[in-house]
């Protein structure tokens, strides 16, 4: 196997993976508000948000909650009660999603987003990761937080990833540790004591991360 290619937009490339897994899932936490199966112990709360976006985080959030219990309520019947760790989960996601958005804007910028579901500024910021390539720090600060998230929205809704083993060896630690993750379209090596040489890979900064190749990346390699 011939040395992997580490692209330049290497970072945003992981983030638009874990945006589309929020994309897809983020919408799911809507069902788990209401009983129905064990759930798992609630988690801590995310520290509370900037002053200057408190009034914007806790507008959008209630409105978010309202529109997943409206839609959970069956006529004539009282609304179902929360299952709270999924309720944090939506506040979590929904503000960071927001105050991501406009740390990209800021930093990038360009005016302040108009308000809109966490899906639309999820695909907002999708449609800025070019930018945001070509800023480092930033891009490895939007690779991190929309990981963050996209685990914990996983976790609340109970979700076990499959994982494939690959055959051969790892280009960078030569170990038998490659997993193909179909839900990703990714390859990880699972090594945990794997390191590439690209600087601007998470691998090499962060123990809970693991070298990743999408799919496209992985055939050239």
């Amino acid at each position: 196997m011939t040395e992997a290619r580490t692209p330049e937009d290497h970072p945003t490339a992981h983030a638009a993976l874990w945006i589309t897994t929020l994309l897809q899932q983020f919408p799911e936490l809507a069902t788990e508000l209401a009983p129905g199966r064990t759930t798992p112990a609630a988690r801590p709360s995310a520290p509370p948000p900037s002053d200057g976006l408190a009034a914007r985080l806790r507008e959008e959030r209630e409105e978010t909650l309202l529109l997943h219990k409206r839609g959970l309520t069956a006529p004539g019947h009282s609304a179902a009660p929360l299952r709270l760790h999924v309720s944090d989960t939506i506040r979590d996601i929904t503000d960071g999603v927001i105050e991501l958005e406009e740390a990209v804007r800021d930093r990038l910028g360009l005016a302040r987003a108009r308000r809109a579901p966490v899906p639309e500024r999820l695909r907002r910021i999708a449609g800025l990761l070019d930018g945001i390539a070509a800023d480092p720090v930033l891009a490895a600060h939007v690779r991190d937080e929309t990981r963050r998230m996209a685990r914990r929205c996983a976790r609340a809704l109970g979700d076990t990833e499959t994982v494939v083993r690959v055959s051969g060896r790892c280009p960078w630690c030569d170990s038998v540790s490659l997993r193909a993750f179909p839900d990703r379209s990714a390859v990880l090596c699972v090594n945990p004591a794997c390191r590439c040489t690209d600087p601007r890979c998470g691998c090499r900064d962060d123990p809970a991360y693991r070298h990743t190749w999408d799919d496209g990346e992985w055939g050239r390699a």
